[in-house]
């Protein structure tokens, strides 16, 4: 059985690399983009399981792609789990207050995101975004 499609939405390449193998490597299937709007595009198109977005992205930011996903009945459902290097304060609110479904701090702890994407995959409620 073949687990679900994950939609990885980074614009550093090692970075996406990184997420990309692991999951693989966990038997996930993944599509990539760099950027938000094609992102936005793929979410429409190929409706995964679950996005991983980058917040800092070239051109649209990941809050500004997620109110876009959420304001769209065919996306609005999709969990999506904020993945960033810095978080300051104030992005910590703006990240909650967007209503991610997770948070994700890179360096990513392999398996701290296997565990917050298979509860969010099992359907589950959105996990609260810590300090």
């Amino acid at each position: 059985m073949r687990k679900p499609l994950i939609l990885i939405v980074e614009d550093d390449e090692k970075s996406r690399r990184l997420l990309r193998d692991v999951l693989r490597v966990k038997g996930y299937e993944t599509v990539e983009t760099e950027s938000a709007e094609e992102g936005l595009e793929m979410a429409r198109a190929l409706n995964p399981a679950l996005i991983l977005m980058d917040i800092r992205l070239p051109g649209m930011s990941g809050l500004d792609a997620l109110a876009v996903l959420r304001a769209q009945t065919q996306t609005r459902t999709i969990p999506v789990v904020a993945v960033t290097a810095s978080l300051m304060s104030q992005q910590h609110g703006n990240v909650v207050a967007a209503e991610f479904d997770a948070l994700q701090r890179k360096p990513i702890c392999v398996s701290d995101l296997l565990i917050t994407m298979e509860h969010l995959l099992q359907n589950k409620p959105h996990l609260p975004v810590a300090p």
